[in-house]
């Protein structure tokens, strides 16, 4: 079994990087502790998006997240897109590197959206070996979220929980715990969203996602175009007192607000990870608050 990595120092509280706000950002300091970049909108030799990154980037802290590794699909990632992925890498310098725990296409065919996994003893063993691959060329420990999803499979032989446990026992990869993706999917699925987050390995997660969604009642769609809402406010609070202070970030993909709106909300995150964690020795108040300790 794979020896996993320590948890990555927290550099506390970010935002994604939109292009509406690289103006902002390049103008003046902003209350923002750190940048996730989408991985896939650099992937080109040059150009203004890499020249406008490599100028933000001095400023601030990045992490890579992608949404085309594929690391569920059975034929493995693309080794181009490896490649093209580990360049950016070397340029960017990333505290770290993530993508989903889903497939997104076949065959060499993307089909641009993240499809959920049969949680079964074959699709655990067709990721934990498309991990490894993606470690080795990477040179360095891969994060994975957990994806949203509305439909379940006859196949799965285990919890979703329990289907992430052991892709991080069996290879050493991080956690990239997607708060939001938990709720939709518990409610969509019936499930408690707090066995979710008992049955996760703690000292895995490296990043926390939150994220706006749509309620059609009798379901709901993670669409990143609303504020977070507040039963995801309540489940980030108690994730928090479970696996400790870890950065957190918010995501916005869409109807895209002044970037003062979104700030806004990171800070409303930053008080309720204060007071979850208020019982915590001084030392991880510190981590939390992206001190040095």
């Amino acid at each position: 079994m794979p020896t996993a990595q320590p948890r990555l120092p927290n550099p506390g509280f970010g935002l994604g990087l939109r292009t509406e706000h690289y103006l902002e950002f390049l103008d003046a300091p902003q209350r923002v502790d750190w940048l996730e970049i989408l991985s896939d909108n650099y992937l080109v030799p040059g150009g203004k998006p890499l020249v406008m990154l490599d100028s933000i980037r001095a400023n601030y802290p990045v992490v890579m997240h992608g949404v085309a590794l594929s690391i569920g699909a059975a034929d493995g990632p693309d080794p181009a897109y490896l490649r093209d992925l580990a360049a950016l890498a070397r340029r960017v310098e990333p505290l770290w590197i993530s993508d989903h725990l889903c497939w997104t296409g076949v065959h060499g065919r993307v089909l641009h959206d993240l499809y959920p996994l049969p949680f079964s003893d074959a699709a655990l063993d067709v990721v934990v070996r498309n991990v490894h691959q993606v470690q080795d060329a990477l040179q360095r420990p891969l994060v994975l979220e957990n994806v949203s999803s509305y439909v379940s499979f006859q196949a799965s032989e285990m919890s979703e929980w329990e289907f992430i446990t052991e892709v991080c026992q069996r290879t050493g990869c991080g956690l990239l715990l997607d708060v939001n993706n938990i709720y939709v999917s518990s409610v969509n699925h019936g499930f408690d969203p707090r066995a979710f987050l008992r049955g996760i390995p703690p000292d895995r997660v490296q990043q926390i996602h939150l994220a706006g969604h749509t309620d059609h009642g009798d379901h709901i769609i993670d669409t990143h175009d609303h504020p977070v809402a507040d039963p995801v406010w309540a489940l980030y609070a108690e994730a928090l007192a479970l696996v400790g202070p870890v950065a957190t970030m918010i995501e916005r993909d869409d109807h895209i607000p002044p970037l003062e709106e979104l700030v806004a909300e990171l800070d409303h995150a930053r008080a309720i990870a204060a007071q979850a964690v208020s019982g915590m020795a001084p030392a991880s108040r510190r981590e939390l608050a992206g001190s040095p300790v």
